[in-house]
């Protein structure tokens, strides 16, 4: 039996941010190496004795044996968590202290606890958001970089920044702390945005659709909902917007595997106990006085639910909805989906208009979506030249082959040259 797909980028999470409780946050680095230290031995052992009936106890078992022999050998030698002090001292308390802030209730409070300490105050957002992805999320540099819409070299510079502030900090959050934790709460919740949207439509050289980072962030959104303070509107529009993409994930690929277009979506094999769950949470989320972009969101994926074929789309509700969006955090990704809806409620001439008039740093068109967007309008138009140029285009910056196929079938259903 195989671990199921993403359980050691699972696990790694978890890992670092227990053994972040036990080390203290001026020895991250050495929580990384112990977590991955414990995911190496098990690729190792596994491959020949099988994987373990409870996988995740088997590497939290070595990671906590790991964690004591470190302790025992260097705690006259190195700072740990100051807050555990004594406890960590005392060869009558120390196995027994470790073995506590690894039981499941521990570790759940201990990835609290590093999300919220990896959104210090004194870190732009940008970097905060690097740091939960990477630390939190089993994040590779590459993998942050895509999904911030950023340079590898200038991810790597913000992640070890980001990092030295973390040490520097002395200590790990305290969650009791409702004051700070909602001024907090905004990053955390953009981090577990991404990591949703990376699963979904990321840039993955492997594959388009990661479902087990969307089941991560969900998994995530979801543990916060736990914490009183954190049970807020936003929070609950966040799980909304997750649960109604979440719901389309059946019909997002076809039987070969290869990607299917909203509009061509079967949309009876949406999971309709998802779809119930977003809106009965989009439902919840409409309190307070707050409007949040999670809320815009989720109000046009529940239009998109509800509409039982894409031609019954009241586009024009969608072109308001993201008219709002814009104006609450404009980016060139939204301005490129209104842009898209405008298409469709007004025609293709209008959509391109609107595509073309999308002011962007060049990001946006190094991916595949702004060409994408362009082929599909001038097809429409009837310009089948225009389309090709654009698709070709496309093709080019298809990350990895699932986009690949999905624009090479594009190509060859035009009309020969």
């Amino acid at each position: 039996m195989e671990p199921e797909p993403g359980f050691f980028r699972r696990q790694s999470g978890r890992l670092v941010s227990a053994l972040t409780r036990i080390f203290g946050v001026r020895n991250v680095a050495l929580a990384e190496d112990v977590t991955q230290d414990a995911l190496c031995r098990a690729l190792s052992v596994w491959q020949f004795s099988g994987v373990p009936d409870d996988p995740a106890a088997w590497l939290m078992a070595v990671a906590r044996n790991r964690a004591i022999d470190i302790l025992r050998r260097d705690r006259n030698a190195r700072r740990f968590a100051p807050d555990l002090g004594f406890l960590l001292d005392s060869e009558w308390t120390l196995a027994p202290t470790v073995i506590d802030l690894f039981e499941p209730r521990a570790v759940t409070d201990g990835e609290l606890r590093m999300m919220f300490s990896c959104s210090a105050p004194g870190l732009p957002e940008e970097a905060q958001v690097a740091l939960i992805l990477h630390i939190l999320c089993g994040f590779s540099n590459a993998e942050v970089a895509g999904a911030l819409l950023s340079s590898v070299a200038a991810t790597e510079k913000r992640i070890t920044r980001a990092k030295k502030t973390l040490a520097s900090s002395g200590r790990l959050f305290e969650l009791h702390d409702d004051a700070e934790l909602q001024k907090r709460l905004p990053a955390v919740q953009r981090a577990l945005y991404l990591l949703f949207n990376e699963g979904y439509h990321g840039a993955s050289p492997e594959v388009s659709v990661r479902v087990s980072l969307c089941r991560e962030a969900l998994h995530l959104a979801r543990m916060l909902l736990e914490h009183p303070a954190c049970a807020i509107p936003s929070t609950r529009a966040l799980v909304a917007v997750m649960s109604l993409h979440a719901a389309r994930m059946p019909a997002r690929l076809d039987s070969a595997g290869d990607l299917v277009p909203l509009r061509q979506q079967d949309r009876t094999l949406w999971d309709a106990a998802l779809t119930a769950e977003g809106i009965t949470f989009l439902d919840a989320s409409a309190t307070g006085a707050t409007l949040s972009e999670y809320h815009i969101e989720a109000a046009v994926a529940a239009v998109h639910a509800n509409a039982k074929t894409a031609d019954e789309t009241p586009w024009a509700e969608v072109v308001g909805l993201y008219d709002m969006l814009m104006a609450l955090r404009p980016s060139p990704v939204v301005a490129l989906s209104r842009a898209i809806a405008i298409g469709e409620r007004d025609g293709p001439e209008a959509g391109l208009l609107a595509v073309r008039a999308i002011e962007h740093d060049g990001r946006l068109a190094r991916t595949p979506f702004y060409e994408a967007a362009l082929g599909d309008l001038e097809l429409r138009a009837g310009r089948i030249e225009a389309a090709r140029r654009h698709l070709e285009a496309a093709l080019e910056r298809a990350r990895n082959p699932m986009e690949r196929r999905f624009f090479e079938g594009r190509l060859r259903a035009l009309v020969p040259r």
